[in-house]
């Protein structure tokens, strides 16, 4: 009995030895997988010949080339991102993602790369007030579907929310007067409406300050620690600044109030 139990104890500390961590996979690939929207701008989106570009792919290739390795992306609805994320199909999500407590029990997290709030988005000609969720009681939200807005959304009582795909489906009908008011990240109203050429126009702040970072699957310590090491070299080095000052025109690493 003693035998077995010494066996088996063995048995599972070879197990754990031998376990790959994320960085290891990774190097021995050759790739970084890279999962985002494509459809948030400035973040990640398509230019005019289709090719990837923004905020998020510009960062994916420079976290990719200090990890030693290629960036592969892949694209795809919002609301599939972190499931995928979850069953193993990439290595990590560049979206924007909201750390939170809730997340945190089912992914690890990199250090913050951003930093934003929630703000409203309205119609350009818009004469009602709408400065917090409160004053959106029975009219209608428009979010992103399985977004941090969404969950804010749907926690204020009797505001109707709907959710879209991505950004473009909700300015649209936002501009068709389908919808209210639109919520998501403040970093990405001026660029979204400026592109869209849609009679719309940013609106009031609501809610705190919110860090975003890159998620994986638990239990990676040495990926962890690799990228963490990678954005703080970035961020020291003035890479990450760059790249931020050229979509954005400020360092989003910086809390709103510094910037």
């Amino acid at each position: 009995m003693k035998k077995s139990i010494f066996l088996l104890a063995a048995l599972l500390l070879s197990t754990q030895a031998t376990a790959a961590d994320l960085l290891d996979t990774v190097k021995s690939r050759g790739s970084l997988k890279i999962a985002l929207e494509g459809t948030y701008p400035p973040f990640n989106f398509k230019d005019k010949n289709q090719q990837l570009t923004g905020f998020e792919v510009e960062f994916g290739r420079a976290l990719a080339q200090r990890l030693g390795v290629k960036p592969e992306f892949v694209t795809g609805e919002w609301s599939g991102l972190l499931a995928g994320l979850q069953a193993g199909k990439f290595d990590v999500v560049l979206n924007q993602v909201s750390i939170t407590d809730k997340r945190k029990e089912v992914f690890d997290f990199s250090v913050p790369y951003t930093v934003s709030s929630a703000q409203l988005i309205v119609r350009k000609n818009e004469t009602r007030s709408f400065k917090n969720l409160e004053d959106l009681k029975g009219k209608k939200l428009g979010v992103g579907q399985g977004s941090n807005y969404a969950d804010m959304a749907k926690a204020v009582p009797g505001v109707e929310v709907k959710t879209y795909p991505g950004a473009p489906e909700y300015l649209q009908d936002l501009a068709a007067g389908r919808v209210d008011a639109a919520l998501n990240d403040s970093l990405m109203i001026p660029f979204s409406i400026r592109e869209s050429k849609l009679p719309v126009k940013a609106g009031a702040a609501v809610g705190g300050v919110t860090q975003m970072g890159v998620p994986f699957a638990r239990g990676n310590p040495k990926f962890k620690a690799a990228v963490d090491k990678a954005i703080r070299a970035m961020q020291a080095d003035g890479s990450f600044r760059k790249i931020s000052v050229k979509w954005f025109g400020i360092d989003v690493s910086q809390a709103p109030g510094a910037k």
